[in-house]
Order: C-alpha cells, then sequence, then structure tokens
C-alpha cells in the first residue's frame, strides 16, 4: 500500500465488530490496526499516525466519550463515534467532545465505509467546502478572522491558529461561503455531511455551539453567525476573498 492509502484505527473491545470492520475496511483498500480499549489505543497511537479513529462509546475503563476528549486534546485527528441506538444523549456528548461524525449500532459496514470517506475528505488539504479547485481556494476573511481553505486552518485577527475539529471548520466554511444567506438544519448537512438530516440530528446545534464559543465575543448574543427564527442561521457579516 501507498503513503496515501488512510490508516484507520477502530476502539472497540467487542471482538467481533472489530473483526468485521478490520476485514471489510481492508477489503476497500485501507490500513486498520485496532484496540480493545484505551490502554491499548494509547499502545497503538504510539507506533504511527492515523488518518482517522473509530470510537465505540461503551467499553470498560475509559469509555469512548472519555477517549475522544483526550484525542481532541492530542491534536485535531477526525474521529468518528459508535454509539447505542437510540441514545441520542451519547451522540450529543460525543460531538460536544469534538467527534466529527457518529454512527448508531447496529450499523452496515458500507455506511460506515461511506462517512469515513466523507470525513477523510473533509479534513483533507484540498477539499473544504467551496474550495473544489485552486482557483476557489482564496482565504476568507471576516471581521479579522482568517479561513485557509488549502491549510484548513482558522486565524483570530492577532494572527493566532484556533483549533477546530473537522467538522467545525466544515460548519464555518459553509457560512462563510454563503455568507448573509440564511441556511437551515438540511442545507448545512448537505454542504457538511453530505447528507440529510436525520429526524432528532442535533449535530449541527452542537458543533455550532462548540465553534461560537470559539469565535464569538459572546457565544450567547452571537455577532457573526446568528439564529434565524424558524428558518435556521446565518454569517451576519460580509466576507471577503483574497
Amino acid at each position: 500500500m501507498n503513503e496515501r492509502t488512510p490508516h484507520i484505527l477502530i476502539v472497540d473491545d467487542d471482538r467481533e465488530i472489530r473483526d468485521l470492520v478490520v476485514r471489510f475496511l481492508r477489503g476497500h483498500g485501507m490500513r486498520v490496526d485496532s484496540a480493545a480499549d484505551g490502554r491499548a489505543m494509547r499502545r497503538v497511537l504510539e507506533t504511527g499516525r492515523f488518518d482517522l479513529v473509530i470510537l465505540d462509546v461503551m467499553m470498560p475503563g475509559d469509555d469512548g466519550l472519555t477517549l475522544c476528549r483526550e484525542l481532541r486534546a492530542r491534536g485535531d485527528q477526525p474521529v468518528i463515534m459508535l454509539t447505542a441506538l437510540g441514545e441520542e444523549t451519547d451522540r450529543i456528548v460525543g460531538l460536544e467532545m469534538g467527534a466529527d461524525d457518529y454512527l448508531p449500532k447496529p450499523f452496515n459496514p458500507r455506511e460506515l465505509l461511506a462517512r469515513i470517506r466523507a470525513v477523510l475528505r473533509r479534513s483533507g488539504p484540498s477539499e473544504a467546502p467551496g474550495a473544489g479547485t485552486a482557483g476557489d481556494a482564496a482565504c476568507l476573511t471576516f471581521e479579522g478572522w482568517r479561513l485557509d481553505p488549502l491549510r484548513r486552518e482558522l486565524r483570530d485577527p492577532d494572527g493566532v491558529l484556533v483549533s477546530l475539529s473537522a467538522g467545525e471548520y466544515d460548519l464555518l466554511a459553509a457560512f462563510a461561503t454563503h455568507p448573509q444567506r440564511v441556511l437551515n438544519r438540511d442545507q448545512l448537512l448537505d454542504l457538511t455531511k453530505g447528507r440529510e438530516a436525520a429526524p432528532f440530528d442535533r449535530s449541527v446545534d452542537v458543533q455550532l455551539s462548540r465553534l461560537r464559543r470559539k469565535i464569538e465575543p459572546d457565544p450567547a448574543n452571537p455577532a457573526l453567525i446568528k439564529t434565524i427564527r424558524g428558518g435556521g442561521y446565518m454569517m451576519a457579516v460580509p466576507v471577503t476573498r483574497t
């Protein structure tokens, strides 16, 4: 396999699920390692670089939410959470911890593969929303903030790099490429994840809350990304391409 082959780590205490996912993803050309718990995950992470980590929420010892928080503290490595069917609280908390996507169990391996590919596209250096070609990859500036689609970086008005998860970056890029336009949840999910909203899907709301805490002077009264009652959300300030 070449150096560009995605390297995936699956962390799940269920051996059958681990083996199934490993075989399936390897069969689709990916490098895959696995770990049964947090301790094994840390050992595996020391052996090399991984492009994405798949975390089960319910595990003995450190659960998936704890491990997700730990991964976020280490960097901006994309994370997909596996949650128990119907456990909306786990999904919301996982997104709050910085997970990029989630998939309820039981799941179809093909859907997991599609989610992995979507997250990897979004976290890659040249796949930012609105930046399909080099000509479209101009930096976007608003109120002194600078969004760089090629590097997938955000810098504040003082030039300081702001750490964003892949999901937070994609959400901000969606607003910045559609300034002063109301976007509803379905449109935002389509722009950021390439899928329609499921019933009670709050991923946009959760990631927007995290994003506001990082860019708004007063997150409780946002001035950059405003909530439009009955409509959705809107980047309320002008955006300039540079």
